[in-house]
């Protein structure tokens, strides 16, 4: 399998921004001063924005490349309650109260992005539910088990689809059943980011893009930072860079893993075998420790399938030849099409798969939302914005737990390889 895999116009962009609305940014110098500095203007920088310029305060969002250009136009559109650990792990971890805190933070970010849509922001957000393949037997047996227990958080629905009934959900022998969780949603990426830098101006946010931060420093009244267009001073800074962080603030870097994810996007395909192969709108995963994440565009007219396909990291062309085979080895009848977009987008992990938001002294932090971005993002930009506001006096769950590292990370995964390697592993034995 080579380069046949790859339409005539492949592009290594994002399908999303391909179909995404432009929004135009106006003309603007950087200010020599701002109530409230943001770095980062995606989906948790616009969000925290919003909160702050609400309030009154002069806002300032900033962005190293064009607003969007990170994760937040490159993601799976995929929600949920956004949190990888389960409740029995996060109880031995925390205790109860702790662990039933954090859950029901996942549900309030799920509970959020309703919100904005019900507040006319346009994400094209549906209730499509999600289906979580076994992609071993004894693996449906445990899942079937886990909603037997339910959740003493969530809604206490989730339900089992044998293999036998397969065909109703999705057709493909490679799952030996799985699980519905008819809550989860999907969102349209090319209209979601749009929509809210939109809000953002209309509120009166300033967002300038192409603006990286070099520098930050404290200073007696808040903090001096250095950026490509000049220097600007702050009275709070919030940090909304996630997998992208660098070495802007070191403390917060060495708690960030950036892992690459990289995601295809095949050419239009036929209806009729759209309908067979996916009778439902749902958005799509499976029990891999290496996970895949798929789902149908928004005009159900391709498919969009995301993993993690090599030891480290690689391009967009050779990942998406890799994704091709893994996608084909589900659907066998998706072989003959090519793949139009191929691209990659870098996740921001943490050694506790939790995601942490917080602050120090005027500088205020959320990030590490695990792939799980979309909504949690969303969610904990909107609660630090609300903080730095002034408006939110009571601590996330997030914010009440440790943020660990570990020895000799510095913000560079030397232990990414292995640690892949032994997923794989892991995953062929089913573990």
């Amino acid at each position: 399998m080579g380069s046949d895999v790859f339409a005539a116009d492949y592009k290594t962009t994002p399908y999303w921004q391909d179909i995404a609305p432009k929004v135009s940014l106006p003309e603007q110098e950087l200010p020599d001063e701002i109530d409230v500095l943001i770095i980062g203007a995606g989906y948790t920088g616009l969000n925290a924005a919003l909160q702050t310029a609400s309030e009154g305060l002069g806002t300032l969002v900033i962005d190293a490349e064009h607003p969007g250009w990170g994760c937040s136009l490159r993601n799976g559109g995929q929600l949920s309650t956004s949190l990888k650990p389960s409740f029995s792990a996060l109880s031995g971890r925390y205790g109860k109260e702790l662990a039933t805190a954090l859950c029901q933070e996942g549900q309030a970010s799920l509970d959020y992005m309703h919100q904005l849509s019900a507040d006319g922001l346009d994400m094209g957000l549906k209730e499509v539910g999600r289906f979580h393949g076994a992609h071993k037997p004894h693996l449906y047996d445990k899942l079937a088990k886990e909603a037997a227990t339910g959740h003493p958080v969530w809604k206490p629905d989730a339900f089992m689809v044998s293999k036998e009934d397969m065909a109703s959900e999705l057709r493909t022998e490679a799952y030996h059943g799985g699980i519905v969780f008819p809550h989860h949603c999907s969102v349209d990426v090319s209209k979601y980011h749009p929509a809210l830098l939109k809000r953002a101006l209309e509120t009166g946010v300033h967002v300038i893009g192409d603006c990286r931060a070099l520098s930050l420093e404290r200073t007696g009244s808040g903090f001096k930072v250095l950026t490509e267009r000049g220097e600007v001073r702050a009275g709070k800074v919030i940090l909304a860079t996630n997998g992208y962080s660098g070495p802007l603030s070191p403390w917060h870097q060495r708690r960030v893993i950036p892992i690459g994810s990289y995601v295809i996007a095949t050419e239009a395909l036929p209806t009729e075998l759209v309908d067979r192969l996916f009778p439902t709108d749902r958005i799509l995963s499976d029990t891999r420790k290496l996970v895949y994440y798929y789902r149908l565009s928004p005009d159900r007219k391709r498919v969009l399938f995301g993993g993690r396909v090599s030891l480290s990291e690689t391009d967009p062309r050779s990942s998406a030849i890799k994704l091709h085979q893994d996608m084909c080895a589900l659907f066998p009848e998706l072989r003959p099409f090519k793949v139009s977009h191929g691209w990659m987008g870098f996740v921001g992990y943490t050694f506790d798969t939790l995601a942490h938001c917080g602050e120090d002294k005027g500088l205020f932090y959320a990030n590490g939302y695990c792939g799980s971005g979309v909504g949690m993002a969303s969610y904990l930009g909107m609660r630090i914005g609300r903080k730095a506001a002034g408006r939110e006096t009571t601590p996330s769950a997030f914010e009440m737990i440790p943020n660990p590292t570990r020895p000799f990370y510095a913000g560079n995964p030397w232990f990414l390889a292995p640690s892949v390697m032994v997923y794989r592993i892991r995953d062929r034995l089913g573990l």
